[in-house]
């Protein structure tokens, strides 16, 4: 029985068997292999002997997970937006009234929009888009009361004690990001995304950095990457295009209803990136991205593909036109230049279109086993 199992198992064949049985009782029919391995975890943990402190962080991080996945599940066919801002600003800051006002124009755009719950900059986020269209993943801290007005009690609100599994879900289903001025949360959540867009942990996302048009923050934190960062090799030039800067939120809008133009998603499959797109860009202009983004290649051009077996066995967005590359996994700043070109193309939509949500597309981005284009 066993040899059909996961490779991630308790090492006794009985044991694995009760596992498999208790998956039958509770009717579990889907995703098996991932829930077995989670009930292989949990035995292996009896026997390792961890500490209570151990237990514990484990413990509460899947519970606070598994009550945010349920949260979220009635929406994920909803696009959504994050917004990042400091708790501690005031309903006369500017700054309140431009977040208002950029919450505002996503509901418009019938995003959802999700923010840590708490004061400040998320309450504007909040009273911009309405208790309708928000949703809240609050931290529980010691001096803060809890939820604000506009979130609280509304089951589109969950409370988190670690800020690693806040963060998770403030990151995991959302399509787009805006950071407002803030103190060391948001430069945390705003470095963390960054961090998994440059390294690829995660898809393409637009990311604004928003301020007011008499504010210097985060001019003076580009300053301070371009010159310190950058400057001294510690990411690479092209990394700066992973994010914009701005003081308009027009702008801020636009960025993220110019990134869904034509780019629709991505998925590896063995040594190949695939793109999928609203629509099919000619042969010429092919040829022209593969010149243009030479560097990024790993022999070969950028090519119209069809559907691969896997995403074919899994109905992986059928429907849309898609091009493949060998891409070096390394530039992802480049990548996003590479998307940028392809919104621009001249075959590309006259207008924006949704982004692809949660429920149809991953944001982990997971590696494939190599396989031909089906045909």
């Amino acid at each position: 029985m066993t040899r059909s199992l996961p490779s991630h198992r308790t090492g006794d064949d009985e044991l694995d068997a009760h596992l498999m049985a208790l998956l039958d009782q509770v009717g579990a029919t889907a995703d098996r292999d991932q829930l077995f391995q989670i009930l292989v975890s949990a035995v292996l943990l009896a026997g390792d002997g961890a500490s209570r402190l151990d237990l514990k962080i484990t413990n509460a991080a899947l519970k606070e997970m598994r009550a945010a996945f349920h949260m979220f599940a009635p929406y994920r066919d909803v696009p959504k937006a994050t917004i990042f801002g400091s708790a501690r600003t005031r309903p006369d800051d500017p700054l309140y009234a431009q977040t208002h006002d950029l919450a505002a124009g996503l509901a418009q755009r019938r995003w959802m929009v999700v923010t840590g719950a708490g004061p400040g900059l998320m309450a504007a986020g909040m009273e911009g888009a309405g208790r309708e269209q928000a949703i809240g993943v609050l931290i529980r801290l010691p001096f803060e009361g809890g939820a604000n007005q506009i979130i609280e009690g509304d089951d589109k609100l969950i409370e988190m004690k670690y800020f690693f599994t806040r963060k998770l879900m403030l990151i995991k289903e959302s399509a787009a990001f805006v950071a407002l001025p803030g103190g060391f949360g948001t430069l945390d959540e705003t470095f963390e995304l960054l961090t998994l867009v440059q390294t690829g942990k995660a898809e393409p996302v637009p990311v604004v950095l928003l301020d007011t048009p008499a504010g210097g923050y985060w001019r003076g934190w580009r300053r301070f990457v371009e010159e310190e960062v950058a400057g001294n090799g510690m990411i690479s030039p092209e990394d700066q295009s992973l994010y914009r800067v701005t003081d308009s939120v027009e702008s801020a809008l636009e960025e993220i209803d110019v990134f869904y133009r034509n780019y629709h998603s991505l998925r590896y499959v063995g040594d190949r990136l695939v793109l999928r797109l609203r629509s099919e860009p000619t042969r010429a202009e092919l040829r022209r991205l593969s010149d243009d983004f030479a560097d990024i290649l790993v022999g070969g051009r950028i090519d119209r593909s069809g559907p691969f077996p896997p995403e074919v066995s899994g109905d992986d967005h059928l429907d849309l036109p898609r091009i493949a590359l060998r891409f070096d996994r390394h530039g992802f700043g480049r990548l996003r230049s590479l998307i940028d070109a392809l919104n621009r193309l001249d075959s590309a939509p006259d207008r924006s279109s949704p982004p692809p949500t949660a429920a149809e597309d991953d944001r982990i981005v997971e590696q494939e086993d190599a396989e031909a284009p089906h045909s």
